[in-house]
């Protein structure tokens, strides 16, 4: 926050001005008294001196303003003075700054020239009018000042809600990024792990091939699979992360289908497919779904390989997934298990796994909002 915005600064323009019509105004005055151009002069200072000063020194503008203000009122109600311009530009600049003790000033200001007034139009010999005039001048001048006050705060406290509101907009832009950063992360870490999980097991058979029967032209073949599983892996991770930044998810069975047929032939398993009631999940959803499939059908060739996997999807109660295998022995709370419960909890789902009998059962739920 300046210090402008902390004093009511109305600008060096608009103090300059109210100098120039304070000092033109007076320059018209004829007073008798030879005294009376004393306290013009002194008020006169008093009042260029305060001015300059609200943006610098409150408390020593205040009393500058104050002098400059009562003293003119003081000497109001001799002929020919003028100096009631010296009294409403003073209150105006007075009631323009914002003290801390909130509108005492301003009221104290203003009842010393309406006493001030009082006493200029005894001494002088002044109507009832003619006081009244100049009380009600000096209140429509301090109104004015706490008018231009209160727009000035205003003005303030919407730069301070701009910055506010801007500071909310770069963080909330900092999260959205993290957050698609995380997303990235765990959708790639699935596809490396699916498409690292099946290559691995493409190399071990083809050394099994070499070591055990030297059938050279069967592990060959192992290799070259290997090979296209490591391409399809990176365009996969390529995919993943272009549909992440776009939102461009597929629809999910039409997903799960091609996940379940890749996985048929890259470990030549027998891996079944029932969708029922086909779900329209968030891009969201979509993902952790797949990467929850993902993740079984990795860990069901790395522990049971050659075992038949069936995979469920039932749409029916939000999005349902469940993929059963016979024989895979994994850990409930594996690294890549974990990992899909994160998941699942981000868009409020959970995953469970656990042995089903002879079967090794994973069941990933996301209910409707």
């Amino acid at each position: 926050m300046t210090k402008r915005e902390m004093h009511g600064d109305s600008g060096w323009l608009g103090r300059t001005l109210a100098g120039i019509v304070a000092v033109g105004v007076l320059a018209t005055a004829r007073p008798d008294p030879p005294w009376a151009w004393a306290v013009l002069g002194t008020g006169l200072l008093s009042f260029l001196l305060g001015t300059f000063q609200m943006k610098r020194r409150q408390p020593v503008a205040l009393a500058l303003l104050a002098y400059a203000a009562v003293s003119a009122a003081l000497i109001a109600g001799l002929p020919g003075s003028n100096s009631l311009v010296l009294v409403l530009l003073a209150v105006a600049d007075i009631a323009v700054m914002v003290f801390p003790q909130g509108y005492r000033p301003v009221i104290a200001v203003g009842i010393g020239c309406a006493v001030a007034f009082g006493i200029s139009a005894w001494w002088w010999d002044e109507s009832d009018s003619w006081y009244l005039s100049q009380v009600v001048w000096t209140c429509v001048l301090i109104a004015f000042g706490l008018n231009r006050r209160q727009a000035e705060v205003q003005a303030r406290q919407t730069e301070q809600l701009l910055e506010q509101t801007r500071l909310a907009q770069r963080e909330h832009a900092r999260a959205a990024a993290l957050d698609e950063r995380g997303r990235i992360a765990r959708e790639l870490h699935d596809v490396l792990a699916h498409s690292l999980g099946a290559l691995s097991v493409q190399l071990e058979l083809a050394e099994a091939l070499l070591d055990e029967g030297n059938d050279v032209p069967a592990a060959l073949d192992r290799v070259k699979r290997s090979r296209r599983l490591a391409v399809q892996g990176l365009v996969e991770a390529r995919n993943a992360v272009a549909a992440l930044r776009a939102d461009e998810i597929p629809a999910l069975p039409e997903a799960l289908a091609a996940l379940v047929e890749q996985h048929r032939k890259d470990h030549r398993t027998e891996v079944g497919l029932t969708v029922e009631a086909p779900p329209s999940p968030t891009p969201d959803v979509v993902v952790a779904l797949l990467g929850a499939a993902r993740e079984a059908l990795t860990n069901a060739a790395k522990h049971a390989p050659g075992r038949p996997v069936d995979v469920r999807l039932d749409g029916r109660r939000g999005a349902r997934l469940t993929v059963r295998n016979a024989g895979a022995t994994v850990g409930e709370n594996g690294f890549g298990l974990a990992g899909m419960r994160e998941r699942l909890a981000l868009v409020n789902g959970k995953l469970e796994a656990g042995p089903d009998g002879d079967d090794w059962l994973v069941v990933a739920e996301v209910p409707d909002e």
